[in-house]
């Protein structure tokens, strides 16, 4: 009996909390409170930017120039199509952190950074375009939202009203673990050379997705994200493994899908 009653509240959960991602349509599980989620992003990422060496200089500018840029457009579009209530609470910031892993990540609510280890395979605006659409709608998916509520089904964390990560849990070193893990970012030694957190390969194509558009819309041109995963491609040399024994896409899965994309993005580009 206690089991079929926590079946029916999951159930229950799954179907109120059941939403639609921006372009793509797709219907997603998100239950975690948007408003806990920004919480956890405010205190993790201040604590983050603490403890790193930040770029205020230089590179840094374009970062600002692209991440405003990729803001802007993605404000657009989401005020015009009735998805304004997924930027509820949203309080950008884009930081240039000098690091040498080839990565960038954002967190809910804006909070994104670039590391300086990338800046040499994205070449120019347009290829940091390609990273920071990228990175940002994973927020405007809400993936992290996403996996960190798959989480705790999967580990029968639940509540009666409200997951885990509750008022009382924020502080615990479990949810900060699991916040970081679930938005992609956490300390440097447990990433992979060109690779963030690991995140569904359908959900790393969803954000190539939404990230061409985004780009297309602030202007710059989507065809840059070709020869952007070109160049990852070859940096990454044979030490791949298999895409069947990966949490990412392929890169030249991920390639074929952005030339399939292209006409679709194409629509929203005008340049500048």
């Amino acid at each position: 009996m206690k089991k079929a009653l926590i079946g029916m509240l999951v159930l229950g959960i799954a179907i109120s909390s059941c939403e639609r991602v921006p372009i793509t349509n797709r219907r997603q599980l998100t239950f975690v409170p948007n408003d806990q989620m920004l919480a956890l992003s405010s205190t993790q990422y201040k604590q983050f930017i603490d403890t790193s060496t930040v770029v205020r200089n230089g590179d840094a500018e374009m970062v600002k120039r692209v991440g405003m840029r990729i803001r802007q457009a993605v404000e657009k579009y989401m005020n015009e199509n009735g998805y304004a209530k997924r930027l509820e609470g949203f309080n950008w910031e884009y930081n240039l952190v000098q690091d040498p892993q080839v990565n960038a990540w954002c967190m809910p609510g804006g909070k994104i950074v670039v590391y300086t280890g990338i800046l040499p395979y994205t070449k120019n605006e347009a290829g940091l375009a390609t990273v920071m659409g990228h990175e940002v709608s994973h927020a405007i998916a809400e993936h992290g939202n996403e996996r960190m509520s798959e989480s705790l089904v999967a580990n029968g964390l639940l509540q009666v009203g409200q997951a885990y990560i509750g008022s009382q849990a924020q502080q615990s070193t479990t949810t900060k673990a699991l916040f970081m893990q679930a938005v992609g970012a956490t300390l440097p030694a447990a990433y992979q050379v060109g690779r963030a957190l690991p995140h569904g390969r359908s959900q790393e194509l969803e954000a190539d997705h939404l990230g061409l558009i985004f780009m297309a819309m602030a202007g710059y041109d989507p065809r840059e994200a070709v020869p952007f995963w070109q160049r990852m491609a070859q940096a990454g040399g044979g030490n791949k493994p298999p895409e069947f024994l990966s949490t990412h896409p392929s890169d030249q899965r991920r390639i074929n899908d952005l030339q399939k994309l292209m006409p679709e993005a194409l629509k929203y580009y005008t340049g500048r």
